[in-house]
This record gives C-alpha cells, sequence and structure tokens, in this order.
C-alpha cells in the first residue's frame, strides 16, 4: 500500500467540523490539483464558486434542506459545470455553440472530475469533505442567490474543514460487482453480490446502532420516488439543449 491509496481507501464523509476555517494557500493547492484533473479536449468545463458571506451560506442552510454543515464547515463551494466561457469564445471566433445533451454532459463529467481531485487534494491537507447533493432541491432559489449567467450549471455544493468526528467505514460494494470481465454480469450473479453487500451493510448499521436497516431497502425507498422533477426544466433554461 502506497500513500495515495491509503489516502483514498481511507476517505469518510465528514459531517461535523471543527470552527478552524481552511487555509487561503491550502484551498489555492487544492484548486490547482483539481485543474489537473483530466478534461474532455482541455475545455475546462467547470467553475467552483467560494461562498463566504454567513447571510448567503445561512441560506444555502435552507434551500439544501436544513444541512447545518453548509452554514459551519471551514468552507462552502458551489461545483458548476460551465460553458459560459466557451460560449463567449465561440462568439468571438464568429462560431455557433452547440449546446446539445454531449456539451452538457462534457460539463457534468469534467466538473465531477475536477471536484473529485479537489477534495482528494484537501483530504491530503488534513481537512474532511461533504458532497452535497441538496443543492438541487430548489435550483432556481439557487441561482438567483448566486447570480449565475447563462450556460453555468450548478451542480452540488461541497462543505471542506476540520473534522470534528471519526465516523465508521462505510461499506461499499464487493469489488468483483464494480470490476467485470468482458461483458455485463448476468442477474443471478448480480443479486449474489447484492446479498453480500446487504450482510456487510447490516453488520455496519448495527455498529452504528440502526439495527434492522439495510441497504436495500434504502435504495428502494430512495429510487422508486420521482426526486427533484423540475432540474431538466432549470438547465435547459440556463441554457442547456438536453436533446
Amino acid at each position: 500500500m502506497n500513500p495515495t491509496l491509503e489516502l483514498l481507501r481511507g476517505h469518510r464523509t465528514i459531517r461535523r467540523y471543527t470552527e478552524e476555517p481552511v487555509e487561503e494557500a491550502h484551498v489555492r493547492a487544492a484548486v490547482e490539483a483539481g485543474q489537473r484533473a483530466s478534461t474532455s479536449s482541455v475545455v475546462q468545463a467547470y467553475t467552483l464558486i467560494r461562498v463566504r458571506d454567513p447571510g448567503t451560506r445561512e441560506r444555502l442552510v435552507a434551500l439544501t434542506g436544513g444541512q447545518e454543515k453548509v452554514a459551519r464547515a471551514g468552507a462552502f463551494f458551489v461545483v458548476c459545470g460551465d460553458t459560459r466561457r466557451h460560449r463567449l469564445v465561440c462568439a468571438d471566433e464568429g462560431a455557433g455553440y452547440d449546446a446539445r445533451l454531449e456539451a452538457f454532459l462534457v460539463a457534468v463529467v469534467d466538473a465531477s472530475l475536477f471536484a473529485q481531485n479537489v477534495c482528494v487534494a484537501f483530504e491530503s491537507l488534513g481537512y474532511g469533505i461533504c458532497y452535497v447533493g441538496g443543492l438541487r432541491n430548489d435550483l432556481d432559489a439557487v441561482d438567483r442567490l448566486l447570480e449565475l449567467p447563462a450556460g453555468v450549471y450548478p451542480l452540488y455544493g461541497l462543505c471542506v474543514g476540520r473534522p470534528a468526528e471519526e465516523p465508521l467505514e462505510r461499506p461499499r460494494l464487493p469489488l468483483d460487482a464494480v470490476l467485470v470481465e468482458e461483458r455485463y454480469p448476468d442477474d443471478a450473479t448480480l443479486r449474489a453480490h447484492l446479498e453480500a453487500h446487504e450482510a456487510t451493510v447490516r453488520a455496519y448499521y448495527d455498529r452504528r446502532g440502526l439495527e434492522g436497516r439495510t441497504w436495500k431497502a434504502g435504495i428502494a425507498a430512495a429510487l422508486s420516488t420521482p426526486r427533484r422533477e423540475a432540474l431538466a426544466a432549470f438547465y435547459a433554461r440556463k441554457g442547456a439543449d438536453l436533446s
């Protein structure tokens, strides 16, 4: 095991933080590391918005479903897929901009690769992180609050700070459930992996005092009911053509 693998395998999502701020030099170093992530055709379709204003962060607590860590973490960022600069380049070059689904997907993938590099960099500096998907609960309100121009797509939030907790390692699917050879496995094989994972997760929940809770029940509850149904319309209004 080398230090990089140890760092990656040691990841825990941190939801409680000390009051220590994130050092400016560390922010800049982490973002620079993020910029070294792979990017499709070097388009670099991302922007990271640091939100410092306490009032704005308190407003974002409400917009993310009451997640107090958004205001309490040492730093809070909004990860955006960004096509704004590409639109300006195309206009300056006298070219049209093709905003169809491929361009939107590139922005989402680019921004996520960038964000993960940023997070690993922060963790290497002793910080903890938590992605905040609740930012998408009310994107119209987030958009107005941050005054985002067309072509900029807020995707999720990111809390960063010194950890004030040491959570247990959360189980992941068996390696052979996600690494397959040549062809996708049949459903019987999938179900065998799922049952193995279920047993591991059940033991994890028992250790946390959550006896009876299961991974499969949680997945079924999360994915059987429509959520955030306004997303496509929002991103279309921001300039994405999802056709």
